[in-house]
């Protein structure tokens, strides 16, 4: 190896440590979905419906808070919002528990459920940051039948929060 190269090389790893020090560091990112009963992704996922590219990232429905589509405003994502796709209902009882799977964790305000935009569980997290897996026991109150479930997992530290609908029926 000639002179130039090994000074090359002695100066960049001189220099790679002080950059990894003074760089800012990224925000982390947080992904997560309902794996039971199954979501519109997690059914995406498991290929129980076509549903093109969220396929391949279930984890991924992020968008502003405040939102109330499945696809948390993601046009790539769209086919979720698409109620005649062919959904696998689940049927519940008067309550059931929604368990979210987390790909990357994150602080988080609150968990929230909605039916027919009618909020039905909200659940205070106060900044905390969940484990791998979260599990909310929901009670749907006097609902009945055919009913799409709207969750959203609201991030502390950013705008944007997570969502996830699942096709139920309750007393089915």
């Amino acid at each position: 190896m000639n002179k130039k190269r090994r000074l090359a090389l002695a100066i960049g790893a001189g220099v790679a440590p002080l950059l990894a020090v003074t760089l800012p560091a990224s925000s982390a990112s947080a992904h997560g979905y309902i794996s039971s009963p199954p979501s519109r992704q997690a059914q995406c996922a498991e290929g129980t419906v076509e549903c093109g590219a969220i396929k391949w990232e279930p984890q991924s429905v992020e968008g502003p808070k405040g939102l109330t589509s499945c696809s948390g405003g993601n046009s790539e994502f769209a086919d979720l919002d698409d109620d005649s796709k062919g959904w696998k209902v689940t049927p519940v009882g008067s309550s059931t528990s929604f368990n979210w799977r987390l790909t990357a964790r994150h602080a988080t305000t609150t968990w929230q459920y909605f039916v027919g935009g009618n909020k039905i569980a909200e659940f205070d997290d106060k900044g905390a940051t969940p484990g791998a897996t979260v599990t909310h026991q929901v009670d749907f109150g006097g609902l009945s039948g055919k009913q799409k479930v709207l969750a959203v997992w609201n991030i502390a530290d950013t705008a944007n929060a997570f969502y996830a609908c699942v096709d139920v029926n309750i007393g089915g």
